[in-house]
């Protein structure tokens, strides 16, 4: 997995924008306006920072040694994610559960343009 990899996949989402919003160093991913992904671009291992399900969070961290805390994010709502070389396809669904989480909160009208969209 590369960050190219990784944008490749955000972006094939629907309604999915990337940006700078913090300065050129960290790539973010919107979905309707709202974070669902940040990654640093100029780190040496793929990282990057995506939402989770509080309980879940907790669960991850303590499953893989690659999930820690959200690094300058809300602890309770964010791990990041750092690839060592393990299985792409958990770190997908990954991204995937952050985008599906940030898609639920979304008001009603935007869902159902998203769905239609």
């Amino acid at each position: 997995m590369t960050l190219e990899s990784l944008r490749e996949y955000c972006l094939a989402k629907a309604a999915t924008t990337e940006e700078f919003p913090f300065g050129n160093e960290t790539l973010v991913f919107k979905v309707a306006g709202k974070i669902f992904l940040l990654a640093p671009v100029s780190v040496e291992n793929l990282q990057f920072n995506v939402k989770c399900d509080p309980e879940m969070a907790i669960e991850q961290r303590e499953r893989y040694d690659f999930v820690v805390s959200g690094y300058h994010q809300s602890k309770k709502h964010w791990n990041t994610v750092t690839y060592n070389g393990i299985n792409s396809k958990i770190l997908w669904q990954l991204v995937d559960h952050s985008y599906a989480l940030v898609v639920a909160a979304l008001p009603q009208k935007i869902k159902m343009e998203l769905m239609l969209g």
